[in-house]
């Protein structure tokens, strides 16, 4: 087994982006990523301690030593879980990059997933750690970066396709992040590869958010990208980061 993954944070709060926003979920960001996107704010490495709330949904956070074993990331949901019941939708497995750690997931997501329904939230490049994993999760959250707005080294079409041709074994989504500068011939590229694989999965597009959580793309621009994947696509929607209006974690 490699290196013991480490965590970040373990949160409760509103699920902000793509097919179950609106929904709480139980949190757990994974350290690291292997990806560097223009538009992330968040730093990945690995860090000493692991940011707990110390209570669900209380935004207070404590340090915990990393990394933390499974029988005490499993005891804390389940105690969650439990103070609140109905509370929480989900388990959203998320980072950083998740797939990063395989085989860390394949020993978690089992003994989690006998407490709620586990979401994977991953930017969609690596397939081969998916296909590792995929019987212990019930939804996926996907990104394809757009050059526009995730400015990567080079372009990640033919990963993004490989990978979900793999997701759509379970409820898969995709989500781009769209910007003022995002040229229709990218939504486009993107709409290629989803029809190619599995037409009716749903696309979200999410307009880049400002420092102060609201929206940095004009509605005229978000209407016209639009029209260019829902001429392509049977289910396109828009949805900004919703946390981030909500100020929660």
């Amino acid at each position: 087994m490699s290196d013991p993954a480490r965590i970040s944070e373990i949160f409760s709060s509103i699920q902000g982006e793509g097919y179950l926003a609106g929904r709480r979920q139980i949190f757990i960001r994974m350290d690291e990523c292997n990806l560097d996107c223009r538009y992330c704010d968040t730093v990945y490495e690995k860090g000493a301690v692991c940011r707990v709330e110390t209570a669900p949904g209380s935004g207070a956070l404590c340090a915990l030593p990393q990394p933390p074993g499974v029988d005490s990331l499993v005891a804390l949901v389940a105690e969650w879980h439990s103070r609140l019941p109905g509370a929480h939708h989900s388990i959203s497995i998320t980072g950083g990059e998740p797939l990063l750690q395989p085989e860390t997931l394949h020993e978690w997501l089992p003994e989690l997933r006998r407490i709620l329904p586990i979401h994977l939230e991953t930017n969609g490049t690596l397939h081969a750690g998916l296909g590792q994993v995929i019987d212990n999760i019930d939804y996926i959250s996907m990104d394809m970066k757009l050059p526009s707005t995730a400015g990567c080294d080079q372009a990640l079409w033919e990963e993004h396709r490989c990978f979900l041709e793999v997701a759509v074994q379970r409820q898969v989504s995709v989500k781009v992040v769209i910007g003022q500068d995002t040229p229709s011939d990218e939504i486009s590229r993107v709409c290629a590869i989803m029809a190619k694989v599995e037409r009716t999965t749903p696309l979200f597009l999410q307009p880049l958010s400002n420092a102060a959580g609201g929206v940095a793309v004009t509605a005229e621009r978000i209407l016209r990208l639009q029209e260019t994947a829902a001429a392509l696509l049977p289910d396109v929607r828009v949805i900004p980061q919703m946390h981030k209006m909500l100020g929660a974690l």
